[in-house]
């Protein structure tokens, strides 16, 4: 009997192989990975995607038993940083509280933040209530994980600590350490949002599509993170087959004038989701002016000049907000010694103020001014870019949505299809 019992500490009920226990873990996790980003994200938060009942509440099951996570408290966190990402207020941009931090405490950034509940009030709004959430769920969130160690030392024996523990640690690693704060860090940027999101690769498997992260702020309310041809999003593929098989429902999904036919599919029963007006008009600014410019100057550079960076470059795309104060100095002195590219700053400075104003009263008035005097200004690019601003921009009575109908140019330009705005009720 004593025996026994030692075998079955050491092996667990299963008696299972390193193999069967590392397919295991990956099955599990990855199993974790898609209640996150499908469940928590993309239908909670932003309501881009409804799940049967049926898998809804296995979504909040499992997200209970392998993380601890309460939804509302996720949600309302979640909500709050698309609201004021890198700034004072989002409960963790790497900009505010340091890249080596998150990645060490991107879970008690979480803690600290879930805990307000004025947080809560505000941003969690219409997540689940029932009578499991409120007796079970909520208030017994420890409960789950601690279920699951019995489970796992009941099948695996001893080395089913080890997995229990490396699922424990599967989303702070994963969500709080490579989303929350590479993905704000490190990559490549198709849109030129506020915040300083990042695709950290294009293909999104690993983490079911969330490192297609600045794609995401760019279309927040999108159940769908990819936008360009080489771009795969899992969590995207997954929906896909959910739909077909009854499980899924998509309410909104962005619009590319290129999306195949499996896309088109989707459309059909979806609401459109276009990029916001400055993240349009910014992204085509830097992309047809800003760009254009710099590398004409590279090509003209003296041999002696010490050539720009490629982080330096990118920098412009926000008027160097991110730098730190020694490449700020760098980055101004290259811009200042150059009279055309400084110009080109100026008016891209001017213009997102122009974006981003409030004063919706005046902003057409002063768009058009920016318009002229981008055309007076002499330097090729931005003329061209000001002309087909300038050739489509009409001009409503009612001043307000001024920028979506000043701009249908580059609606084209993008490639994004000019369908009506549809925003984020939450963010």
């Amino acid at each position: 009997m004593f025996n026994e019992l030692l075998v079955m500490a050491s092996h667990g009920l299963l008696h299972a192989g390193p193999g069967a226990m590392l397919l295991y873990l990956l099955v599990t996790t990855q199993l974790t990975i898609f209640t996150v980003t499908l469940y928590l994200h993309r239908s909670q938060t932003h309501r881009s995607v409804n799940f049967h009942p049926a898998l809804t509440h296995f979504f909040r099951f499992w997200s209970w038993l392998t993380t601890a996570m309460v939804t509302r408290e996720w949600v309302a966190v979640h909500r709050k940083h698309h609201a004021n990402a890198d700034t004072a207020q989002d409960p963790h941009s790497p900009y505010i509280v340091g890249i080596r931090r998150l990645l060490r405490e991107g879970t008690e950034l979480y803690a600290a933040a879930r805990h307000d509940e004025g947080l809560l009030a505000k941003y969690g709004r219409g997540t689940p209530d029932d009578w499991i959430e409120r007796h079970v769920y909520t208030p017994h969130c420890n409960w789950g994980p601690t279920l699951l160690a019995f489970i796992s030392l009941a099948l695996f024996g001893v080395g089913g600590m080890a997995i229990w523990a490396i699922q424990m640690m599967w989303i702070p690693f994963w969500a709080a350490g490579v989303v929350n704060g590479i993905g704000h860090w490190w990559g490549y940027r198709n849109f030129e949002t506020a915040d300083k999101s990042a695709n950290v690769m294009p293909l999104g498997i690993w983490i079911g599509g969330e490192e297609l992260h600045n794609n995401h702020h760019a279309f927040p309310g999108s159940a769908k993170f990819s936008v360009r041809r080489f771009e795969f999003d899992l969590g995207w593929f997954v929906i896909q087959a959910l739909s077909r098989l009854g499980l899924a429902h998509v309410r909104r999904i962005a619009v590319i004038e290129q999306a195949n036919m499996t896309n088109r599919l989707a459309i059909h029963m979806a609401h459109p989701v276009t990029l916001a007006p400055r993240v349009k008009v910014m992204t085509e600014f830097f992309r047809k002016v800003t760009m254009p410019a710099v590398r004409e100057e590279i090509r003209r550079r003296d041999l002696h000049t010490p050539p720009l960076s490629m982080h330096l470059r990118r920098a412009l795309a926000d008027g160097g907000r991110w730098l730190s104060t020694d490449e700020r100095k760098r980055l101004d002195a290259w811009v200042d010694a150059r009279p055309r590219l400084r110009t080109i700053c100026q008016f891209r400075e001017q213009l997102a103020a122009l974006m981003e104003s409030r004063r919706t009263d005046r902003v057409a008035e002063s768009m058009m001014q920016w318009v002229r005097a981008a055309v007076a200004s002499g330097i090729d690019a931005l003329q061209g870019f000001a002309l087909s601003m300038g050739a489509n921009m009409a001009m409503p009575s009612s001043q307000a949505g001024v920028a979506d109908t000043a701009f249908p140019s580059i609606h084209r330009s993008t490639g994004i299809a000019a369908a009506p705005q549809t925003r984020d009720r939450h963010v």
